[in-house]
């Protein structure tokens, strides 16, 4: 096979982080190779550098055999290399033609030939089956055919190689086979594709090749027939990890919360949740699927307390909240993992210790007459560190000088330790690596089992349907429906996904 692209011993360091150390990768003609790791293992900068967005400190680039250098993402382009990033560079008010040609200059300076560009855009979507139509506005696209418009956009500029970053973060079932099948079409015209991601399905489901790094380091390269994904696990974190569990049948107790016809709107005053009702009881996962963007934000932080709702009621333990306050909330046994970790979920210039009682320093617990017990709450740090993986050297560090996934399970060790009645999860494995994520899912499930009520909102189906024992669909902020989770049908929850409600 003909290599199109080698990186040579690419290292990259940043302020107290090696990010890469001497990573070699291999790219052939017409194949699709995966870059997997857990989040931090160094995927996205090094394809960074390749895409000149960063500069390695060491190493080399060839193209095609020949030595390059990829100073910025021009330098890029003009060898053949396109890059699809996980969230759109698009703007919304121009069309499909207006975003593939931005920023290129056009033959008829200072003039625009959008005619021209149309008819080439509209030749390269019908010479891949895109289905896009070139005088669309981007705002009006679904998700998907928006992701089209960005490979549109490398096509455009004649890439042969494509790097496209957790392409299928965004899509449903239905829209993830769909890229799919235009990854495998690329490939059969002469493309060849590097993706980044950390999901061991779509590496089965795709990849040709798979190279695996860990710590930023290359821990192996191999065909994808040649291994499993257990193996590939293995690889990623170093050692034996289960996503999938054998789970207790649920027993559900007494309602602990209740939603009735809950109507909320976004802060420009949009409608975001629509008339949506649901039981929690005692015992149970109720899991909400969805594409990200659909309302579950208003609907976590409205039932919350962090945000007011405009219509319905919601009961916690059987009363009616009229004035949702978080810290009644607290006190009534119900935690909280809020997506956003920096803007709800942390105080980023606080310790580690500091974030861990931010919710109860003022127990008796940790402080008498109004003064903090330093000590204890230096050891409760220490142990939360041990217990929940957190790599910190000491409980005095801050919040922000870590990275995203520790920052999460700082809020995972806070929230799972006050041992809630009624736990509210949202996105709780965003941002963990693959062996923490086993470990937070075992958590929610030791929380079911334990008795407590867990309400899981997540945009990864496979975690829904790993430790969900009910699945409620939403899309455009209304439930399409809800459904146990016995011989599930995927492909109906794709449709439910995309807006189909489900037959009564």
């Amino acid at each position: 096979m003909t290599t199109v692209l080698k990186m040579v011993g690419i290292t990259k360091r940043f302020p107290k982080v090696v990010a890469n150390e001497n990573v070699t990768i291999e790219l052939n003609k017409g194949e699709i190779l995966a870059l997997l790791g857990e989040n931090g293992a160094g995927k996205s900068t090094l394809m960074n550098c390749l895409y000149g967005l960063y500069h390695p400190d060491e190493g080399e680039i060839f193209i095609n055999g020949e030595p390059v250098k990829i100073n910025c993402s021009e330098d890029a382009i003009k060898h053949g290399i396109g890059m699809v990033h996980q969230h759109f560079m698009l703007v919304p008010e121009l069309t499909v033609t207006e975003n593939v040609i931005l920023g290129l200059k056009s033959h008829r300076e200072p003039f625009l030939d959008l005619k021209a560009a149309e008819k080439v855009v509209q030749e390269l979507s019908d010479r891949y089956r895109f289905n896009v139509n070139p005088r669309a506005k981007v705002k009006d696209l679904p998700v998907g055919i928006q992701q089209r418009v960005e490979i549109l956009k490398t096509l455009y500029r004649k890439a042969d190689i494509l790097i496209l970053d957790e392409a299928t973060a965004v899509l449903t079932p239905q829209e993830v086979e769909e890229l799919f099948q235009i990854i495998r079409r690329l490939t059969e015209e002469g493309k060849s594709i590097l993706i980044i991601t950390h999901k061991l399905d779509e590496v089965m489901a795709l990849a040709d090749r798979v190279t695996v790094l860990r710590d930023g380091k290359v821990a192996g390269t191999v065909a994808k027939k040649d291994t499993n994904p257990k193996d590939l696990a293995r690889m990623m974190v170093g050692r034996e990890v289960f996503l999938n569990f054998e789970r207790k049948p649920c027993t559900p107790g007494e309602v602990l919360m209740k939603v009735e016809h809950l109507e909320v709107k976004d802060k420009q005053g949009v409608r975001a949740v629509k008339d949506i009702s649901f039981e929690l009881r005692a015992g149970e996962v109720l899991g909400i699927a969805g594409v990200d963007g659909n309302g579950q934000i208003e609907l976590s932080e409205a039932i919350t307390g962090l945000m007011p709702y405009s219509g319905g009621k919601i009961y916690i333990n059987g009363q009616e909240q009229h004035h949702i306050n978080p810290r009644k909330l607290l006190e009534a046994g119900v935690s909280h993992i809020p997506q956003d970790r920096h803007r709800t979920g942390l105080v980023l210039e606080f310790t580690i210790s500091e974030n861990l009682i931010l919710q109860e320093f003022y127990t008796s617990t940790y402080s008498k007459n109004g003064v903090l017990k330093q000590d204890v709450i230096r050891s409760h740090g220490e142990k939360m560190i041990k217990d929940y993986q957190i790599k910190a050297t000491d409980p005095s560090v801050t919040a922000r000088t870590l990275s995203g996934g520790n920052q999460q399970k700082i809020i995972l060790a806070r929230e799972l330790n006050r041992k809630p009645k009624i736990l509210i999860a949202v996105q709780p494995t965003r941002g963990l690596d693959i062996g923490a994520t086993e470990f937070v899912r075992r958590q929610l499930i030791e929380q079911r089992d334990n008795g407590s009520a867990v309400l899981l909102i997540s945009t990864e189906l496979e975690e829904i349907l790993s430790i969900a024992d009910r699945i409620a669909v939403i899309h455009e902020g209304e439930f399409m429906g809800i459904i146990p989770n016995e011989n599930v049908d995927i492909e109906e929850i794709g449709l439910m996904m995309a807006g189909r409600k489900k037959a009564s």
